[in-house]
């Protein structure tokens, strides 16, 4: 698999990508992550990517040019199965956009900065809009992160345990269980003795009740999808 971020501040993406599942599943091969900087299609000298708002309302608004000649690039080279733009506007990220993303080939990632783009990209360039909240923050580079994240530690291989991802939240519309490690017992806080038990049909049974539970009581709004 192989994800295109493009951004005006690519030095936000360099901790988030190089580190912990991400960083492992690029130096295993896994995944391909390129971090491309919109600014070596700025425009004159000092490369600008910008500018004011038509209207006269506040705030600069990133350039169609630069975009267009960056993702035109990237075309010539291959076949992209999204150009998703992280916006506070688009649906909202969850489980099952992130599983189903997991399974494209290539994609691209376009953070927006200032006030925005020019909305002629995203009606003739993108593909998609996603959004990790209803909030603004000041550019698509860390929602990138968190898109990128999401898809890669679903690629097989890059958990040590793949099963893992399979009892996260979310994955069957339910809050996971509480889980615990050693030492059995801390500070007279004990470990659940059905966790202790060997028993995998009992332990099943109990992480079913605490899934459906936790969910009833933090989340309720999921039931709804189910129940």
């Amino acid at each position: 698999m192989r994800i295109d971020i493009l951004t005006v501040v690519p030095e936000l993406l360099d901790s988030p990508l190089s580190h912990s599942i991400v960083g492992r599943a690029i130096k295993k091969g896994l995944v391909e992550i390129h971090v491309h900087n919109i600014r070596k299609y700025g425009l004159g000298p000092h490369r600008q990517v910008d500018d004011y708002c038509y209207g006269g309302d506040a705030g600069m608004v990133m350039m169609v040019e630069p975009v267009f000649k960056m993702i035109e690039e990237l075309k010539a080279e291959r076949n992209y199965d999204e150009v998703i733009y992280m916006s506070p506007d688009g649906e909202l990220l969850s489980q099952g956009i992130a599983n189903e993303l997991s399974l494209k080939e290539n994609i691209i990632l376009l953070c927006g900065h200032y006030k925005g783009i020019d909305h002629r990209i995203r009606e003739h360039l993108v593909t998609r809009e996603i959004s990790i909240g209803d909030y603004v923050l000041s550019g698509g580079e860390i929602p990138a992160a968190v898109v990128a994240d999401s898809i890669v530690r679903l690629i097989p291989g890059a958990l040590t345990d793949e099963t893992s991802a399979l009892s996260d939240s979310f994955q069957d519309d339910l809050l996971s269980p509480p889980v615990y490690t050693r030492p059995a017992e801390y500070n007279g806080w004990k470990v659940p003795d059905v966790l202790l038990s060997g028993n995998p049909k009992l332990i099943r049974e109990w992480q079913e009740e605490q899934a459906l539970e936790r969910t009833r009581e933090l989340r309720p709004n999921l039931l709804s999808k189910n129940f």
